[in-house]
């Protein structure tokens, strides 16, 4: 999801709460602050030698221990206000693609893409997923479609890396 097509979606839905589902029927808490809002710059080389950039706007979620009885979900339109507050600090790439970044007990600390999304009459759910990894330069480093072993296949079997 690009973080423009997020912002509408906050702007078209203001009077819903905002739910993240992390996992499949994983919930963040009720609890969550939205606590830091990244501009990334990624400029890479893969192991085929092609260089990349892009950018991703990442978005730090975090649940407040001292808010564990929370019930009330934060509303897009409080989302859309600190991303709003955000962007006229540091502005936000609007063409970036968006991530979510959380961790609690039971779930590794991660970067998390959007899935898919829906809404109803009273929230929306942004479903959130892991983003595999995979080998970019399959076709230059003779990498099957089907092996998903970057490390083993990519880098140990080939002259790539």
């Amino acid at each position: 999801m690009k973080t423009n097509t997020f912002l509408e979606l906050l702007e078209t839905h203001n009077e819903k709460s905002l739910l993240f589902e992390y996992q499949q029927g994983n919930f963040v808490g009720a609890n969550y602050h939205i606590t830091e809002v990244k501009n990334v710059q990624i400029d890479a080389v893969d192991c085929g030698a092609r260089s990349d950039s892009w950018e991703e706007t990442l978005i730090q979620l975090w649940e407040s221990p001292d808010e564990k009885d929370t019930r009330s979900f934060m509303t897009a339109y409080k989302a859309l206000g600190i991303l709003k507050k955000v962007n006229r600090i540091r502005p936000i790439a609007g063409e970036a693609e968006l991530k979510f970044e959380y961790g609690n007990e039971n779930f590794h600390t991660a970067q998390l893409f959007v899935n898919e999304y829906t809404w109803s009459e009273r929230q929306i759910i942004i479903k959130l997923a892991v983003e595999q990894t995979t080998c970019k330069a399959r076709e230059s480093c003779g990498v099957p479609q089907e092996v998903e072993k970057v490390a083993e296949t990519c880098c140990a079997e080939s002259a790539c890396c």
